[in-house]
């Protein structure tokens, strides 16, 4: 029957019983089988397995091998499997016919050898293993030549008992930014091999971590599905994750060298974390690392607790810039109140960085401050007199500031005389709640429209362009000369002009009449 050809079959016998004792198992994979009595002359259990056609790869003695070593590598017990015959050249057949042929089948037994490891090193005490045998099974799981820059080998023992061996690579993935890509640790149960890449185990801000997981709570007939819906999952998801955290604060205090190589490699991915791990935000925030005015380097080697060390007395904010390149955030207008004051600032950069901060908010009690967001309120820093010298700009040329709003009105929402400005005529802020023009140009990508917005311009009484314009009296040439320092500004913060065109007329206008 065509029935016969997909059945599964087991021959049994029980040590110590009578051969007439043996069970005949059978099965056509419908859901159903039978079990009948069979004589068995030997003890022991032996399954027949019917291959369909075109499947006759899984006889050849290469590919059970490949399956065993995949999926039973681990398990304690040895499986064993006739030693393949050795290769012989032509050379050696010819010298060897004689004695082959002298032989008999029947006398030739077959010599076994062990397949598998037998043996799962995760499952070994940690006092019982060096690191050379850990490196080793790093390159084993993960097919790295290099050598993983730190592991965890841990326990859990209670209510969900499993064992997990985590590895932080040396170098990141090709596919590290391709968020749906494979990922996860292999799980095993009861060393048994279920799945490769299990990403329910790990937070997707970790998707970097390599290594295994072996539960003996779960079932062997585990699937993707039970996964996601298994509450246990979420509790093992949560105590892997806090063993990564600690395993990277250990690095970063213990060997920052190492830790600068792990944040060049992974920083942008972990910064990702504080939006997608609430629980563990405090964790990540101590180990991001950020370029800052301090060095004024590209290097991200400054940490939120550095900062907040360094910070001035009297000073209840952290204040960062955000740009769309180290060189223009180290450029932006809107550092030279605050370098001239000694305060640093935070030099953020990564696409990722709006996104950031925007969950992140504060740290040990200080608020993150950005400072081309709204005003900038140094009133615990400043000494009378700048309190008293600014109250008196801000006072201070209205006519101007009503002129240029007018001049202005399609462009911003208000224009307001500002003290953080020490070089530069002019700059953007945005509002408070504003959205930043990273994570504008990240919605447009994607496809969504994000909400209108206007900025405010914020103006240098003190700089020479300022008192030029303030000394225009033709309303036409004031117009220009307001637009161009509206789209200056707009340059300068990383910005894109609507009309590029209108904007060198605009300037070859102006530059006619001094000309």
């Amino acid at each position: 029957a065509a029935s016969d050809v997909y059945k599964r079959q087991v021959f049994s016998r029980r040590a110590g019983l009578e051969a007439g004792a043996g069970v005949h198992w059978t099965s056509a994979a419908d859901g159903e089988f039978t079990v009948s009595d069979v004589e068995l002359p030997e003890r022991g259990t032996r399954i027949v397995l019917h291959l369909k056609e075109g499947d006759h790869e899984f006889a050849d003695q290469y590919r059970i091998r490949s399956l065993v070593r995949k999926y039973s590598d681990h398990i304690a017990f040895p499986v064993r499997m006739p030693k393949p015959a050795p290769y012989k050249g032509e050379d050696e057949e010819k010298k060897d016919d004689s004695v082959v042929a002298e032989v008999k089948p029947e006398d030739a037994k077959p010599e076994f050898e062990t397949v598998n490891a037998a043996q799962a090193l995760w499952a070994r005490p940690r006092t019982e293993l060096n690191d050379e045998e850990y490196k080793e099974f790093y390159r084993h799981v993960t097919h790295d030549f290099t050598d993983p820059l730190a592991w965890s080998h841990g326990k859990v023992e209670g209510k969900k008992e499993y064992t997990s061996l985590l590895y932080i690579p040396s170098r990141a993935p090709y596919d590290l930014w391709h968020r749906e890509g494979a990922r996860g640790l292999k799980l095993y149960v009861r060393r048994v091999f279920i799945m490769d890449d299990a990403e329910q185990f790990l937070p997707l801000y970790l998707r970097f971590v390599k290594g295994v997981v072996d539960s003996a709570d779960l079932p062997l007939n585990i699937s993707r599905e039970m996964l996601q819906q298994d509450p246990s999952i979420e509790t093992m998801k949560t105590g892997l994750a806090r063993r990564v955290l600690d395993m990277l604060a250990k690095m970063a205090k213990d060997e920052p060298e190492k830790y600068a190589t792990f944040w060049k490699e992974f920083g942008a991915v972990m910064k990702e974390g504080p939006a997608e791990d609430h629980a563990n935000r405090e964790r990540i925030a101590k180990l991001l690392r950020f370029s800052s005015t301090l060095a004024d380097k590209a290097e991200q080697d400054v940490s939120l607790e550095d900062y907040v060390g360094r910070m001035k007395e009297g000073q209840k904010e952290i204040y960062y810039v955000i740009a769309d390149s180290f060189a223009a955030a180290k450029s932006s207008p809107h550092l030279e109140v605050l370098r001239k004051k000694g305060i640093e600032v935070l030099l953020l950069s990564d696409r990722v960085d709006e996104w950031l901060v925007d969950h992140l908010r504060e740290f040990d009690g200080k608020q993150l401050k950005n400072v081309a967001r709204g005003e900038l309120d140094f009133a615990a820093i400043q000494s009378d007199e700048e309190k008293k010298a600014q109250e008196e700009l801000s006072q201070s040329h209205t006519e101007l500031v009503e002129r240029m709003k007018k001049a202005l009105t399609e462009q911003v929402s208000d224009v307001r005389v500002t003290a953080r400005l020490a070089d530069s005529p002019a700059c953007l802020v945005l509002g408070q709640y504003d959205m930043g023009a990273q994570m504008r140009r990240i919605m447009e990508a994607a496809g969504q429209k994000a909400p209108a917005s206007k900025p405010t311009l914020e103006v240098n009484p003190n700089h020479p362009l300022l008192q030029r314009i303030e000394k225009t009296s033709e309303d036409a040439e004031f117009s220009d000369l307001s637009m161009l320092l509206f789209e200056q500004a707009t340059l300068a913060d990383g910005g894109q002009l609507p009309e590029p065109a209108a904007f060198v007329q605009r300037l070859n206008r102006l530059l006619m009449k001094t000309a």
